[in-house]
């Protein structure tokens, strides 16, 4: 997907499908380009937050016999939801709409265009912040975790408990099996059964290439995890 890579609140706002993502990205057109982050989050709330947008929106004019917040909605759902917006994070659903205002035809639209203020639930988990989640992948660069609606979390192998070892995969060649070794004996697999309790490092959105030569999907957050301390990794381990 080409987009270029801007702040919140520009005039070109960065949308992008999270990965496994079956929705149809946003449109170029310029009257998607007007958007704004009002609220940065909830107060209290940690990896899911309450934010405040706003957008310029024009109805096609199929959708204006549909009571005017359902055609809003409809719209700011395919537009936003299981995208991830730079700097802000992965939008999970539209929770309300605050206001509608304007609704005027401009010359060479034929479609009225409204002034749209909403709020919209955004998965972006902090620093310190401890999160169960599933394996995906394992191999020797460390673990890949998955969230269901995130798979873009990252386990390096030098963030897992040490000392750790990696052995192959018999049932699958591109993987291994990661174990951690306890006082240098008793190996503890990570198997892929059991939930792994991880730390959130840190997120990133990264810069969107302009050539894709990575034959990996492009991933526009990302999360670095650790199992570096006690208590984290596979939850079988400490019960």
């Amino acid at each position: 997907m080409s987009a270029s890579a801007t702040q919140p609140g520009t005039s070109s706002p960065p949308l992008h499908r999270a990965p496994g993502s079956a929705t149809t990205p946003p449109s170029s057109s310029s009257h998607h380009r007007h958007f704004a982050v009002l609220l940065p989050s909830l107060p209290g709330v940690n990896m899911f937050k309450l934010t405040k947008l706003e957008r310029k929106l024009i109805l096609k004019p199929h959708l204006l016999s549909l009571p005017l917040n359902e055609a809003v909605k409809g719209e700011l759902e395919v537009l936003f939801v299981d995208k991830v917006i730079a700097n802000v994070g992965l939008c999970i659903s539209v929770y309300d709409i605050q206001s509608i205002d304007g609704g005027f035809i401009h010359a060479n639209e034929g479609a009225p265009t409204f002034k749209v203020k909403f709020r919209v639930i955004i998965f972006l988990p902090v620093k310190g912040e401890i999160i169960s989640a599933r394996l995906k992948e394992s191999n020797a660069d460390g673990l890949r975790l998955s969230l269901g609606f995130f798979d873009d979390i990252y386990i390096p192998a030098s963030l897992l408990l040490q000392p750790s070892e990696s052995e192959p995969d018999s049932e699958n060649m591109d993987q291994v099996k990661w174990s951690w070794l306890y006082d240098n004996k008793d190996k503890y697999l990570i198997d892929g059964y059991d939930e792994i309790r991880f730390e959130v490092c840190n997120v990133m959105f990264p810069v969107i290439p302009k050539e894709q030569t990575n034959p990996k999907p492009f991933a526009p957050m990302r999360i670095t995890g650790s199992l570096a301390q006690e208590g984290l990794g596979p939850v079988s381990w400490w019960v």
